[in-house]
C-alpha cells in the first residue's frame, strides 16, 4: 500500500489551525481594534511577510534571541537570505522610507497578521503567531506617547478587559545606556556564579536582558542590580516625568518597573507593557516603547517613532475567559426547497432574498435530503426560521416561514415580496 496515500497530516508544531468556533471571537477583537485605531487617526499598512534578513539583523539586534535562535531564516533561488518577519516594526520602518512617508510627515499607521518566531510552543505562544501593531512616526514629546498608552487603555475598556496593568520604564538615550550598560556588568561579573546559563551567555552579548529574566533564582541578583532610572540623561529623565504627568491627568494608572528593559534593541526612552496575572507565565499582552534612531539606522532621515504590538492568541484566550460574546456565525434563516422544481427555483429565490436584505445571513439546503432531514439540518443549523419552499409555492410565488425557536409561534405563509419585508421586520438588527 502506498504509505502517502495513508499518512493523516497535521499541523506544523506551533502553527495552529483557528477553527469556526474560535474565529467569532478573533473577528470581535479585530473589529473593535479597528475601530479604535480609526477613531484615533491611524490608517493601516499591509506588509510583506518576508523580509531580506540584514533588515531584522540591523533592527532587531544581532545578539539578541530573536536573531540569534528565533528567526526562520532561508536562502531562496537567487541565493539571497531571507526571513518570515518576526515582528512588524522593522517592515514598517522600511516600507516608509522606500514609499517616502516620513519625509516631512507625521504618520499614524497600523498593520495586523502573523510573526514567525522559533520558540518552544506553549499557551500563549507559538511559532507562528499573531499580532496587530501601530507606529507613530514624527512626534518626539510625551505626549504621542501617552495617546499610544492611553489608546491601548480604551481598548482594553471597550473589549471588556479588566485584568491588566501597566508597567512604564525608560531606557533612556543611546550614551546613558551604553554607561549604564558598564555598571551592569561590572556587577553581574562580580556575582557571575549566581547567574543562570542563559544569563552568563547574555553578560557578553546583551546585559540589560538580563534584567528581564523570569528564572526564578535570578531574582534576588536581578532585585540588587543598579537601577536604569538612576542612570538616566537629563532629557530622557525630563521626558519620562512629563509622561507620568500626562497619564496622571488623564486618570490612567501605572506602576514604574526600572527591569522593564524590553526584547529588541532598537527601543529608547519611554518603553511599557501591558500584564496580566491571568495567563500564567505569558503574562504580557501589549508591549511597546520608542525607538527614535531606528529609521536613521534603516537608511532613512532621523526621525523619532513609537509604537506598541499586543499578541491576538492572549488577547483571544482572555475574551473567552470573561465569557465575551463573538459574533454569532448561526445563519438567521434556513433555505429548505423539497421537491425538483423547488430546488430549482430556491437559489434565484435565496438570491432576491440577499438582495434584499444585505445583512440577512441565510444558508441554503444544499446536499439534497428529503423535507425531514432538511428540517433537521435547518434546526442544528442554529437559523431561528426555516423558509420553506414546495412546488406549491413556487406556482404560487409563495415561502412558507416556520419560526425555529419560539414555541408558540406559527408557521406562516406569504407571498415571497411580502416574506422579504415579514423577514426585514423580523430582523431589525440584523448586524448584531
Amino acid at each position: 500500500m502506498n504509505t502517502l496515500m495513508t499518512k493523516q497530516f497535521q499541523a506544523i508544531r506551533g502553527m495552529n489551525d483557528i477553527l469556526p468556533a474560535e474565529s467569532a471571537h478573533w473577528q470581535l477583537l479585530e473589529t473593535i481594534t479597528r475601530e479604535v485605531l480609526t477613531a484615533y487617526g491611524y490608517q493601516e499598512i499591509r506588509l510583506p511577510l518576508v523580509e531580506k534578513t540584514e533588515l531584522f539583523a540591523r533592527s532587531i539586534g544581532e545578539v539578541t534571541d530573536i536573531v540569534e535562535k528565533e528567526m526562520y531564516t532561508f536562502d531562496d533561488r537567487n541565493g539571497e537570505s531571507l526571513t518570515l518577519r518576526p515582528e512588524g516594526t522593522a517592515g514598517c520602518v522600511r516600507a516608509c522610507i522606500e514609499h517616502g512617508l516620513l519625509h516631512n510627515q507625521m504618520q499614524r499607521l497600523w498593520y495586523a497578521g502573523p510573526m514567525f518566531r522559533y520558540e518552544k510552543p506553549q499557551k500563549g505562544r507559538y511559532r507562528q503567531f499573531h499580532q496587530i501593531g501601530a507606529e507613530a512616526y514624527g512626534m518626539a514629546g510625551p505626549d504621542i506617547d501617552a495617546e499610544l498608552i492611553a489608546l491601548t487603555a480604551r481598548l482594553w475598556r471597550r473589549l471588556g478587559i479588566r485584568e491588566v496593568t501597566l508597567q512604564l520604564n525608560s531606557l533612556g538615550s543611546s550614551a546613558a545606556r551604553a554607561a549604564y550598560r558598564e555598571q551592569l556588568v561590572a556587577y553581574f561579573t562580580v556575582r557571575q556564579g549566581e547567574l543562570d546559563e542563559d544569563s552568563q551567555r547574555r553578560l557578553r552579548t546583551n546585559p540589560l536582558r538580563i534584567l528581564d529574566s523570569k528564572h526564578p533564582t535570578m531574582q534576588a541578583v536581578i532585585a540588587e542590580a543598579p537601577s536604569l532610572l538612576d542612570h538616566l540623561d537629563a532629557e530622557s529623565r525630563i521626558h519620562f516625568e512629563a509622561l507620568q504627568g500626562l497619564l496622571d491627568t488623564a486618570g490612567i494608572a501605572y506602576e514604574i518597573n526600572p527591569r522593564l528593559v524590553r526584547g529588541l534593541d532598537y527601543y529608547s526612552q519611554t518603553v511599557f507593557e501591558w500584564v496580566t496575572d491571568t495567563l500564567g507565565a505569558q503574562g504580557t499582552i501589549c508591549a511597546g516603547g520608542r525607538y527614535d534612531g531606528l529609521i536613521e539606522q534603516l537608511g532613512g532621515q532621523a526621525v523619532p517613532g513609537i509604537g506598541f504590538a499586543m499578541g491576538l492568541e492572549r488577547l483571544v484566550a482572555m475574551l473567552m475567559a470573561a465569557g465575551q460574546a463573538g459574533a454569532d456565525p448561526a445563519p438567521h434563516a434556513y433555505l429548505i426547497a423539497v421537491g425538483d422544481t423547488a430546488q430549482r427555483a430556491a437559489l434565484a429565490l435565496a438570491e432576491r432574498l440577499r438582495d434584499a436584505l444585505p445583512a440577512l445571513r441565510l444558508r441554503m439546503n444544499c446536499g439534497g435530503g428529503g423535507f425531514k432531514a432538511q428540517f433537521r439540518r435547518a434546526d442544528h443549523s442554529g437559523a431561528r426560521f426555516a423558509l420553506i419552499l414546495g412546488e406549491d409555492e413556487v406556482n404560487a410565488g409563495a415561502l412558507a416561514i416556520k419560526p425555529l425557536r419560539e414555541s408558540r409561534s406559527e408557521q406562516l405563509t406569504l407571498s415571497q415580496d411580502q416574506a422579504a419585508d415579514w423577514l426585514r421586520t423580523a430582523f431589525e438588527n440584523l448586524k448584531n
